[in-house]
């Protein structure tokens, strides 16, 4: 099932069901408002939705507009974005001159983002200063239920209700000032954006295993695609295990958003989900950067692929601007 939020003017928009096509969609605010509202009922609301989807795909509902969807949800409780990919983490410390953390594969990496207020998939990136180093980075989120203090991983998929892909934007410049001073992240992470649909694991049929979902997630960085590396195999940190881990001292409310991080596979032939590990393989091959960071009229795309060719999320399509 693909669940979707329309702007309607309203600071939350309609949640709507979208065909299994993409193509078009249906209403969903007789069942539940908004995606919030669905998630804090889930149990009883599912069914509901899954029947308005099972009628969309044999009857055709309303053209579907992605430029007129926000995020999924404009706006959530939480936004807790770990780093599951080990070389990811490996490349841009090295970046940045720092070395990997002792527990590197022991204790997962999380940061928690701003999330009052969430990107849809077609705004634009704004960026006040080039010399904050603007970069993209490709990831997965899960959409959890009412989760309780002191899961255990083996038990955390039943409180995993959505997947959905995310450009989790940073201003690489501001890092290392920000993390000099000891409290971790904040200007350096501005609005995250979200792909057009959230969607329930059975979508991802057997892609979904073991709290990791195997497929391919592409880049396309000004008409270039820059990256395709596989998502399932080298997420070190399993979504299960994060879930375990962020519950370890405190309990999470529905329609918190966990990230994976951003996925990176140690083969190169795979490209990057981010420009600062391209720059660091450049620093390692090269001595130095070449690649700089996005200016504005850049564009970047971010989609995950079936195995028959279909976007399971649709597309986070979004251009940088200046302000």
């Amino acid at each position: 099932m693909k669940l979707a939020t329309l702007r309607d003017g309203t600071r939350d928009g309609s949640l709507i069901v979208v065909a299994p096509d993409a193509k078009t969609y249906a209403r969903a605010t007789e069942v539940a408002p908004t995606l919030q509202a669905a998630l804090d009922d889930w149990d009883a609301l599912c069914p509901r939705l899954r029947q308005i989807a099972d009628h969309l795909a044999k009857a055709r509902g309303a053209l579907l507009d992605v430029a007129a969807l926000d995020a999924p949800l404009p706006r959530a409780y939480e936004w807790v974005d770990g780093s599951a990919y080990i070389n990811h983490i490996v490349l841009v410390r090295k970046a940045r001159g720092a070395e990997p953390p002792p527990t590197l594969e022991t204790d997962p990496l999380v940061y928690q983002g701003g999330s009052g207020k969430l990107l849809g998939p077609t705004d634009d990136v704004e960026l006040p200063d080039p010399a904050w180093g603007l970069d993209f980075e490709a990831e997965i989120c899960a959409v959890l239920g009412d989760t309780p203090r002191g899961v255990k991983s083996d038990d955390a998929d039943r409180y995993v209700r959505l997947f959905m892909l995310a450009n989790d934007v940073t201003f690489r410049a501001l890092i290392p000032g920000e993390l000099a001073k000891g409290f971790g992240f904040f200007n350096s992470k501005p609005a995250t954006a979200f792909s057009p649909f959230a969607i329930t694991p059975d979508e991802l049929g057997p892609s979904f295993e073991n709290g990791r979902v195997n497929a391919r997630l592409r880049s396309t960085y000004n008409g270039e695609l820059v990256g395709d590396p596989e998502a399932g195999p080298e997420m070190h940190f399993s979504f299960f295990e994060l879930i375990e881990h962020i519950t370890k001292t405190r309990a999470f409310t529905a329609g918190t958003i966990l990230g994976s991080g951003t996925v990176s596979n140690a083969d190169r032939a795979r490209g990057i989900s981010c420009l600062a590990e391209r720059r660091m393989i450049e620093t390692i091959e090269n001595g130095k950067p070449t690649t700089p960071f996005m200016k504005a009229g850049d564009t970047i795309s971010i989609e995950m692929l079936d195995s028959d060719g279909t976007s399971l999320f649709g597309k986070i399509d979004q251009k940088v601007r200046a302000p």
